[in-house]
């Protein structure tokens, strides 16, 4: 049989029909299309796919394991490089590491290594997985997690698995970060999938203490010196919105990305009133960004009953930051894409809400300092769209809550606290950081390379802490 250059499709809900529920969009493969997958693998003698995996998952032997059947084989291979495989497989942008390097995708598609993760890690799930717990020495050292979001679930569980005791202090309440504030649930369900993934985390023995918040219940100096911790880590990531500065921004019915996702994935807006969290979207809504957040934050409007949502976007289509498929997705869905378009103002009414936006169209010049072409606005080609809500999806920066309150900590002038690339130290010794709080807002899977980088430099600084 000659080998198929395509991926397997994923199969998907409707696109009429998903733009109105918040169930999951993508539903994963069935065992033979699994297996059939995994059979495109060319299981090349120098194999480039793990080049470009942020944890290290030894791709070619699990996949080679869904070419037999040996699922748990497969899980077991994923686990020892990645503890939050399920949600891997459905957030983590493949098609620019792991299936980038694929040789496959030299002549056609790569294998479709995300969506096996995917399948092996919701096979393992439906099954049930024993976890055993860790046991500790009775001397074992402390360390201290601050954060419960990729980068600290990260390091929490590689850390237990070495046999320290680990505490994770999260500032919400609920542990997660942006897994369980930031990603909608018809992208990344929360009961069926980051609930799982983070009590399999607890099984192992670590503690998640819930709406602790770092500097200001506790510093990193009074878990060092009076709660007896070894070592910190700060996986605390990005959460503060970052705004155009244009007028009209402080108008009701304007939204950071942030607090509107935090209300519809968080706090259960989109299941009002069963959940007492109000939110107001109106008929017509545009969003002002062009990465992955900006297409969760329009699509998760469409499904709040919005009935025209813009995605507003200064470059054009190919430079876009969104995921393909996020961006295919939301297109299918209706999403009214207004490229080459900045906005200039947001306009109200006498009582203080959004009745508009106004607009300004834009040109590629030459490429600026990340490469892009730069873009110009064009004289005189202003226009007004009529809207009910804003939502700003531009980026987002640290809080500052553990720099202003760690002395010693050395932060850049962004306010990223600094840390070396390879261990994760910071300029404070027994202090570690990684994920988005060092590198600014990226992705879930870096984060999680991160803390598993903390973690291995950890473990060496307290082995020569207690060899002294």
């Amino acid at each position: 049989m000659a080998l198929s250059l395509e991926k397997h499709k994923m199969p998907v809900q409707d696109p009429k029909v998903r733009a109105h529920n918040f169930d999951e969009v993508a539903l994963g493969y069935d065992e033979e299309t699994a297996v059939a997958e995994a059979e495109r693998c060319l299981h090349c003698k120098v194999p480039q796919c793990r080049k470009g995996c942020p944890v290290s998952i030894d791709i070619p032997t699990f996949i080679g394991q869904i070419k037999e059947r040996d699922f748990d084989g497969a899980i077991k291979t994923i686990k020892e490089s990645n503890g939050l495989p399920a949600v891997c497989g459905r957030v983590c942008p493949q098609e620019n590491q792991c299936e980038k390097m694929c040789i496959l995708a030299k002549k056609g598609e790569s294998v479709a290594i995300g969506r096996l993760e995917r399948f092996v890690a919701d096979r393992a799930m439906a099954k049930g997985e024993e976890i055993k717990p860790i046991e500790y020495a009775d001397d074992a050292q402390k360390v201290a997690v601050i954060g419960a979001g990729p980068s600290g679930l990260s390091c929490a569980g590689d850390l237990a698995k070495k046999g320290y005791k680990v505490t994770i202090f999260e500032a919400l309440h609920k542990a997660g970060g942006v897994l369980s504030y930031g990603i909608p649930e018809f992208r990344l369900p929360k009961e069926k999938v980051v609930a799982k993934e983070i009590e399999n985390i607890e099984k192992l023995g670590v503690k998640i203490e819930l709406d602790s918040v770092a500097g200001r219940l506790f510093t990193v100096d009074e878990l060092m010196e009076e709660e007896g911790f070894d070592a910190v880590f700060l996986g605390t990531g990005a959460g503060l919105p970052h705004f155009q500065g244009i007028p009209g921004e402080s108008l009701n019915g304007v939204y950071s990305a942030n607090e509107f996702l935090t209300r519809c994935n968080l706090m259960k807006a989109y299941r009002f009133p069963e959940y007492a969290t109000p939110i107001k979207v109106g008929k017509n809504v545009a969003v002002v960004g062009g990465g992955n957040v900006a297409m969760d934050a329009a699509r998760t409007a469409l499904r709040l009953g919005a009935e025209h949502v813009y995605i507003v976007y200064r470059r054009s289509e190919a430079e876009l930051p969104a995921r393909k498929e996020e961006v295919e997705h939301a297109k299918e869905e209706g999403i009214d894409f207004q490229l080459l378009t900045n906005p200039v103002e947001v306009l109200g009414n006498e009582e203080g809400w959004v009745k508009g936006l106004k607009c300004i169209r834009m040109e590629l010049g030459e490429p600026d300092a990340s490469g892009r072409r730069r873009p110009v606005p064009v004289e005189g080609s202003e226009f007004e769209l009529e809207m009910d809500t804003v939502i700003i999806a531009i980026g987002t920066g640290p809080n500052p809550i553990i720099a202003q309150t760690t002395p010693g900590l050395d932060t850049n002038k962004r306010g990223n606290i600094v840390a070396d690339e390879e261990s994760c130290a910071t300029s404070k010794p027994g202090v570690f950081a990684g994920g988005d709080i060092v590198t600014g807002a990226a992705t879930v899977i870096l984060a999680m390379g991160a803390g598993r980088k903390a973690a291995a430099a950890i473990d060496e600084y307290l082995k020569e802490k207690r060899s002294k």
